[in-house]
């Protein structure tokens, strides 16, 4: 056979390869209440999906959850149909998952920020507080009155897990600063309520505070909007949100919800799919800070040693960030 006619052989059998891949991977993902493009929590799960999208042709099913009653039924419909695996993000699919997944043993689940003890599930969890933690130090490095903020969405204890390694790494640099820490409200409605998020974040700037932090999904948008607009920073999460207002987002707690939706289809396309729980911290580089041409100019050499030092302490153990799902209540405020 000649080169030329061995290389048409190849092609021809990389396009079957890729059309057969193609035509068996059939995964679907749900996205959580404030919506895919919500430029934070949601947004990282899309993004992780259309980064596996783009490398491999291959095309998913998704549903973006509007009220508590979907989420069992997207999850069943979904299986039903075939779709394989089913990736959802967010930890209020918790029973859901636990139900679906005991009705479809051979369907291949992953849910990220809750633990489904089922043996077709896949958990992805995240050690936010270390993260967090990070951009304390960042924050109370940059205050310049010694006060900052935290504006949560739900008042639950994943986000308090946000606001204590926050406050701790605050602490930590400055020992006089003091933190506000306000929860936007106690239903789903607190993620995406960005006037609410604004209202907050004025108060706090009213009483002094500089830099404000917010965990808050969608509602976050308005939090980062009133910094902005007050001329103070503002610390996005999630994804990067330095972008959003150049110049006034200090950073972002990077939280890679993107790569545990793009390995969880990945690894199931691949044939490598495994259940269990999956920690993301910062030793796995699962969060992190950002930098970038957004926000360099606010981060100065002193504030980036002192955020590279903290991180190599928490990998080590030298630094032990209290994880409040786990250790209880924060013991600094």
């Amino acid at each position: 056979m000649t080169l030329a006619k061995t290389l048409v052989a190849a092609a021809a059998l990389v396009a079957a390869t890729t059309a057969a891949q193609a035509q068996n991977a059939n995964p679907a993902v749900i996205f959580d209440r404030g919506g895919k493009f919500d430029k934070s929590f949601n947004q990282a799960s899309f993004e992780g999906a259309e980064r596996f999208k783009t490398e491999t042709g291959i095309g998913y099913a998704e549903f973006e959850i509007q009220q508590d009653a979907q989420r069992e039924q997207a999850l069943r419909r979904f299986a039903e149909r075939g779709n394989n695996p089913v990736v959802v993000a967010g930890f209020s699919n918790e029973t859901a998952m636990q139900t679906v997944a005991q009705e479809f043993p051979e369907t291949q689940f992953a849910i990220i920020d809750a633990v489904v003890d089922q043996p077709n599930v896949r958990s992805v969890i995240f050690n936010e507080h270390e993260g967090s933690y990070l951009v304390g130090v960042l924050a109370a490095m940059a205050s310049k009155s010694g006060k900052v903020g935290f504006v949560g969405g739900m008042d639950i204890p994943l986000i308090q897990k946000f606001a204590c390694g926050y406050v701790q790494g605050v602490k930590a640099t400055n020992p006089d600063a003091e933190v506000f820490q306000n929860m936007t409200g106690n239903t789903p409605e607190a993620w995406n309520d960005q006037a609410r998020g604004a209202e907050i974040t004025r108060s706090q700037i009213d009483r002094g505070a500089d830099v404000i932090y917010h965990a808050a999904g969608g509602t976050g948008i308005g939090v980062l909007q009133a910094a902005a607009d007050a001329g103070v920073y503002g610390i996005g999460v999630d994804s990067n949100q330095n972008y959003l207002h150049p110049g006034h987002v200090l950073t972002s707690m990077l939280k890679r919800v993107d790569n545990a939706v793009y390995d969880a289809l990945s690894d199931s396309n691949n044939g490598k799919w495994t259940s269990g729980v999956y920690v993301m911290g910062l030793k796995e580089e699962g969060v992190g800070w950002a930098l970038d041409e957004n926000n360099a100019a606010l981060i100065t050499d002193e504030m980036k040693a002192a955020a590279e030092t903290a991180r190599a302490k928490i990998i080590s153990g030298e630094i032990k960030v209290h994880d409040y799902t786990t250790d209880g209540a924060c013991p600094v405020s």
